[in-house]
Order: structure tokens, then C-alpha cells, then sequence
């Protein structure tokens, strides 16, 4: 046997056609493997995506819900007392700060439980948003006194007890100084600047004033206080004001006001904003792009339905915010950054009713 023709054989190696062959289903492999890893990466964007428009929903509107089944709570059936133009008082103003909305004081009395603002939020795709201001009465400070909520005295009055002073521009809380100090321990949070406080007579007459200093006995609401940003603290009026209680014993409560709205500042990122009082809104979910809120009325008659403002006028009726029953809730968000595959961003919407327990509250045993 020729060795030389042995070696010359092994050594040959693959034929072009081989190696054109077996790159072609190389690359056949690769690109079914490449393929199959950027589906699983674009599926994984879009369940990530698809969470994060879901989490946004949930995190903003557990919050809502909750505040709105509480509305209500504590605050008389007709709302509170404002200081009203008609006596000499000038405008209230309303939350949010950058808004510059103020609460109706010419052709309304008091300040209800819910004030709608239907179409008073900025504007997101073409869409106007809502907002709407809800109040209730802080009923966890209340339990710091053994006796529930604090009574304040007349001026008047002897011994050391709580007194109003005689102008209403502060009152002592005599011994019940952890009706002032909270406790945080319990989650009492301390009576500060910025606060609402609620004056009730015997005879269910209101009014309300804006904390702006306290020390450890005294409450005050001194009259043009850049702290009272609302500008309740109008004791010259003639109406509405604290003014109008004086001379009787009075029950004081704090009052709790959280105003939902969508963040007008950032409009290609805009939040949904929940602000306690006058305060800096908290942002509590992004990116809102629709925020819609219609109510459903009852008066044992017509019981309106998906009314989106009130006060509403409807076959020469008017209905108040204190016939609401339901809230009719509509959320829309969309992920905070855009799929890779689908080129856009993910949306999620969320459509819900919330029953206002406070105000569909009726005492049948009174």
C-alpha cells in the first residue's frame, strides 16, 4: 500500500460545499436561539411593563377608596360654616396651591363633605382631569382625652379648665394638654400650624379655623396668617366665622381635608397628588392619564345618577354634595417607560364604585 496516498486522503479535510453547508445551519441555530432569547426578553418587558401600570393603579386608588368610604365622618349633615362674603368675608381658597381655585363662600353657607371639580385638573392626551376635596373629622385624636372629643369653655369661665378666648382668636386647653401633644406612639399625630379645628355649638351651629402657632397649652388662629393659607380665620365677618359661637361652651375637633388631583407640572409624566390641607401634595402613583369622578345622588324621588359637579340643578331641583351616595371612580395609567416591542407605552384603566358610608348613614334609632 502506498502511504503517501493514505496521508494525502486524511489530511484533505472538508469540501467547500461541506463547510458552506454546516455554516448554514450554524447560523440557522444562532438565529433560532437569538430569536428565542429577544421573544423572552420582550415578553419579560412586557409583563414588567404590564406590573408597573398595574402597581400604579393599585397604589393610587386603595389610597382614594379608603378616604372616600371615610368622607364624611363626623361632619354635620349640612357641612361647615365658612366665612361668607355676604358678611364681609373675602375669598376661601381651595387645594392645591398651584391651582388657584377657592371654595364657593357668595352663594353657599357652609363647606360640604365632598366639593367635585369636574374638569378642574390639567389637561392629559386631550382629556381633562377631575379633582375633588374630601372632609372628615380626626376622631383617633379625640381618644387622647378619656371624655372624647375636647370641650372649650367661654372665656367666662372658672377653675382650670379649657377657655376660648374672647376674641376667638385662640383658646387653653387647660389640663387636657395630650388633646394638643397626640400621641405618636398611637398614631395621634400633635395638633400643628396648618391644621383645621371645628367649632361646634349646642345647637349644631359651625365654624372652622386654621391652626398657625401652638404651644404647650394654647391653640391659636391669629387673623392673616400666611399659615392659613385657606383664609378661614376671618373673625370681622358677620357671618360664618368663629365670631358668631362665642359666649357658650363649644366641642373642638380636628378636621381632616385630602384633595386628590393629577400633577399639572410634569405632563409627560404626570402623577396622581393627594394633599392634606394646604400642604405640598403627595405624589402617591404615576403616570396618570385620566382621572374621572361622577357621583350618584339620593333624594327618595329622582336619585340622579353619574352626576359629575354639584351643586346640580335638574327639573328645578337642586342637589347638594350632601345627597351623594356613590362615587363613581375612573383611573387611567400607563407604564412609566415604553415596551421595546410594541413601541408604545402599556396602559391599564380601572373603573369602580365606592359607597361614601358616612353620608349614606342614617341614625333609625333617633
Amino acid at each position: 500500500m502506498n502511504n503517501n496516498a493514505i496521508r494525502t486522503s486524511s489530511e484533505r479535510g472538508f469540501s467547500l460545499l461541506e463547510l458552506m453547508v454546516s455554516t448554514v445551519i450554524a447560523l440557522i441555530v444562532i438565529g433560532t436561539a437569538l430569536t428565542a432569547f429577544m421573544n423572552g426578553v420582550e415578553i419579560n418587558d412586557i409583563a414588567t411593563q404590564v406590573g408597573d401600570a398595574s402597581q400604579n393603579l393599585r397604589s393610587g386608588v386603595n389610597l382614594l377608596q379608603r378616604d372616600l368610604m371615610q368622607t364624611g365622618r363626623g361632619i354635620p349633615t349640612g357641612g361647615i360654616s365658612i366665612p361668607l362674603a355676604s358678611g364681609g368675608a373675602t375669598a376661601i381658597h381651595r387645594p392645591p396651591s398651584n391651582f388657584a381655585y377657592f371654595f364657593d363662600n357668595t352663594t353657599s353657607t357652609t363647606l360640604t363633605a365632598v366639593t367635585t371639580g369636574a374638569g378642574k385638573g390639567p389637561t392629559i392626551k386631550g382629556r381633562t382631569t377631575d379633582i375633588v376635596t374630601l372632609l372628615m373629622i380626626d376622631s383617633i385624636l379625640d381618644e387622647c382625652l378619656p371624655t372624647g372629643a375636647l370641650q372649650v369653655n367661654p372665656s367666662t369661665a372658672t377653675g382650670a379648665v379649657p377657655k376660648l378666648a374672647a376674641d376667638g382668636s385662640s383658646f387653653n386647653v387647660g389640663p387636657s394638654t395630650a388633646w394638643i401633644a397626640g400621641d405618636p406612639v398611637n398614631a395621634r399625630e400633635p395638633v400643628k400650624p396648618g391644621d383645621l379645628v371645628l367649632f361646634t355649638n349646642p345647637g349644631g351651629s359651625t365654624a372652622i379655623q386654621t391652626v398657625t402657632r401652638v404651644d404647650a397649652s394654647n391653640v391659636y388662629f391669629d387673623a392673616a396668617d400666611p399659615k392659613d393659607a385657606f383664609n378661614f380665620n376671618q373673625r370681622g365677618v358677620t357671618a360664618g366665622s368663629i365670631t358668631q359661637l362665642l359666649g357658650t361652651q363649644l366641642t373642638v375637633q380636628r378636621v381632616l381635608m385630602y384633595t386628590y388631583y393629577v400633577d399639572p407640572a410634569s405632563t409627560t409624566a404626570p402623577r396622581l397628588m393627594r394633599a392634606a390641607n394646604f400642604s405640598t401634595g403627595q405624589a402617591l402613583a404615576g403616570v396618570i392619564e385620566d382621572l374621572e369622578l361622577s357621583y350618584d345622588l339620593v333624594d327618595g324621588v329622582t336619585n340622579p345618577t353619574n352626576v359629575a359637579d354639584l351643586p346640580y340643578t335638574a327639573a328645578g331641583v337642586t342637589y347638594s354634595a350632601n345627597l351623594i351616595r356613590k362615587a363613581n371612580l375612573h383611573i387611567g395609567v400607563r407604564s412609566e417607560t415604553m415596551s421595546t416591542k410594541q413601541r408604545d407605552y402599556l396602559r391599564n384603566h380601572l373603573t369602580t364604585v365606592v359607597s361614601l358610608r358616612n353620608l349614606a348613614f342614617v341614625d333609625r334609632y333617633r
